[in-house]
């Protein structure tokens, strides 16, 4: 039998979205998950340098491998070396590579909910059973190391992502040294996906390899680096794993774009203008935040890092969906609807992104603060 996948409904806001735009209309992306900042202005140089000297082809850069493996030295103390880091078009494929080493079809695989919708929809299209664990207020949306140690039985894996999507939680130090030592003692293999890393907004987040060092770690240029559309990623992979991996990794996807991994590496050289970034986003948040007592908006997720707002919009609908298209179709601010994040409770919350400039952010909040009190309420 062929997996059921079930859509991704931002995809269809997005698309909706730019229909109304191609029309005339004026409207604030803030349903994906992407920065609206391109590349570092010296990585596009690069690229740009790239394309005259460089016949490209199937390739792994050394030298981006090396720089990946230093990062988790400088950042995370953590000692990596380049052979356990492979290269991948993006984080969706480092996950389905890092699934399919770990698991066998029929494995039972641990996500919070709510949770990022491919975690749920790749383990299902890898014949993998998602495990889904209600993570509300008193967990911070995130799922912790008493819930694993409670499952009976012990799940296979557990996905773990901190900055999450869709609420920006970060999980403590201390909790994630619990989680490592449940699952060391209870056979989980952890999967981390650590693509929101570098966007934080008190305390830095930590790579679960600080705790359990045979985690499989996903990260991407997507989200930091302002790079989304260069699709470039990578996995951090035990030493056990890396002959494995490679197999998969040369059968199913071959190699990342080499232009990108030329770019990738500049952007290292770009942290600067990085960081500029993060301060935007900063202040987007501080922005929104402040605004949410006008939209009536009282119960949403710590957002700790990542570039999110996840809202309890259940006062006013319970169907997140229609609630989204209502919004888009009359105010032009287009968000996501929480039915991706979570099949149980989503209908009853949205998803704001600000990983957008400062200016559309104040526009979307004038706009919305009026549309919001028109709202009549449905309990």
């Amino acid at each position: 039998m062929v997996a059921q996948i079930d859509p991704f409904h931002a995809i269809a806001i997005g698309v909706e979205a730019h229909r109304l735009e191609a029309e005339g209309r004026s409207i604030l992306h803030m349903e994906f998950g992407q920065p609206s900042t391109g590349a570092p202005a010296a990585a596009i140089a690069e690229a740009h340098q790239v394309l005259d000297s460089d016949p490209m082809g199937y390739w792994e850069s050394p030298a981006l491998k090396e720089r990946i493996a230093l990062l988790y030295r400088e950042r995370y103390g953590v000692v990596v070396v380049a052979e356990q880091v492979l290269l991948t078009c993006g984080a969706s494929p480092g996950l389905v590579l890092a699934l399919s080493c770990l698991f066998a079809p029929g494995a039972r695989v641990a996500t919070a909910r709510p949770g990022y919708v491919a975690y749920r929809n790749t383990l299902k299209a890898l014949y993998l059973e998602p495990v889904e664990v209600d993570c509300g207020p008193a967990e911070r949306y995130q799922i912790s190391a008493a819930a694993l140690e409670a499952m009976e039985p012990a799940p296979d894996g557990v996905i773990i992502a901190s900055p999450a999507n869709p609420t920006g939680t970060i999980i403590p130090a201390d909790e994630m040294a619990r989680i490592a030592e449940v699952c060391a003692r209870r056979g989980i293999r952890i999967v981390s996906d650590e693509i929101y890393h570098g966007l934080s907004y008190g305390e830095a987040a930590h790579s679960m390899l600080e705790f359990a060092p045979d985690t499989v770690v996903v990260n991407s240029f997507s989200k930091y680096f302002s790079m989304a559309g260069w699709r470039l990623g990578w996995v951090v992979f035990p030493r056990t794993l890396v002959e494995a991996a490679r197999a998969r990794m040369g059968n199913l996807f071959l190699t990342p774009p080499s232009l990108a991994q030329h770019a990738g590496l500049k952007a290292f050289d770009c942290l600067d203008e990085l960081e500029g970034h993060v301060a935007n986003y900063r202040r987007n948040r501080e922005l929104l935040l402040a605004a949410l007592p006008a939209l009536g908006l009282k119960e949403i997720a710590p957002p700790d890092g990542a570039f999110y707002i996840y809202a309890d919009v259940g006062h006013l609908t319970d169907d997140s969906l229609g609630f989204c298209q209502k919004l888009l179709e009359e105010t032009g601010v287009a968000t996501a609807p929480g039915i991706d994040f979570d099949p149980v409770d989503g209908h009853r919350h949205i998803r704001i992104s600000f990983a957008v400039s400062t200016d559309r952010v104040e526009e979307a909040i004038r706009r919305l603060v009026p549309w919001f009190r028109a709202q009549r309420r449905v309990v």
